[in-house]
């Protein structure tokens, strides 16, 4: 696994599931730490590592609520989600969801305790967009920065559509590679190529 997407999954899965998202402001859902799956974690350590669907399982519970992946795949696809048929939307967003959680769900056993500093939100009053800016201390002494794009969905409640890690966006990556591949050998076929992947992990 490559070190940015490493650091982009692993910050991913330090936030917090809140059953209350509405009531919080993106700076409160994204700068609270995620207690409750790291102490899961702890806790259960032997038993994920042997059993990786359960791994999955956790995740799954505590941290894809946060996240629109529709917007997300529409985001990655561009051009492309226009053109896919109401089928191919349906499964491209299924399998890049189940490629991220069986892809990175091992970046939770790297986390070894590294401190999160959040810096001050800059919100446009009334804006329904709002990036939250972080950074990772690491054990050399510098810190790596992950900014988290946020919106406000119709229920109030923030949903994260992106991550950018050191300056490069988790979308623009996986949309560079992913419309390569649909332009060279169609969009069933990237779908199957994810599905593959996903299967493998």
């Amino acid at each position: 696994m490559n070190t940015l997407l490493k650091w982009t999954m692993l910050s991913l899965f330090l936030l917090p599931a809140y059953p209350a998202a509405a009531a919080l402001t993106p700076a409160q859902l994204v700068a609270a730490t995620a207690d409750t799956l790291l102490k899961e974690l702890t806790a259960k350590r032997a038993e994920l590592e042997q059993d990786h669907s359960k791994l999955y399982a956790l995740v799954e519970e505590r941290v894809l609520p946060l996240f629109d992946f529709t917007r997300m795949s529409k985001l990655v696809l561009a051009r492309n989600w226009r053109k896919a048929s109401k089928r191919q939307r349906t499964d491209f967003t299924l399998q890049f969801k189940n490629l991220l959680v069986r892809t990175y769900s091992t970046a939770l056993f790297n986390y070894t305790g590294q401190k999160i500093k959040y810096l001050p939100v800059r919100k446009k009053k009334g804006s329904k967009r709002v990036v939250v800016r972080s950074q990772i201390m690491q054990d050399s002494g510098g810190s790596l920065p992950i900014n988290y794009s946020l919106i406000q969905n119709r229920d109030r409640s923030w949903k994260i559509y992106d991550v950018a890690v050191d300056g490069v966006s988790l979308v623009t990556n996986y949309r560079t590679s992913y419309n390569r591949i649909i332009g060279q050998q169609g969009m069933d076929t990237l779908i199957s190529m994810l599905k593959e992947k996903s299967t493998q992990q």
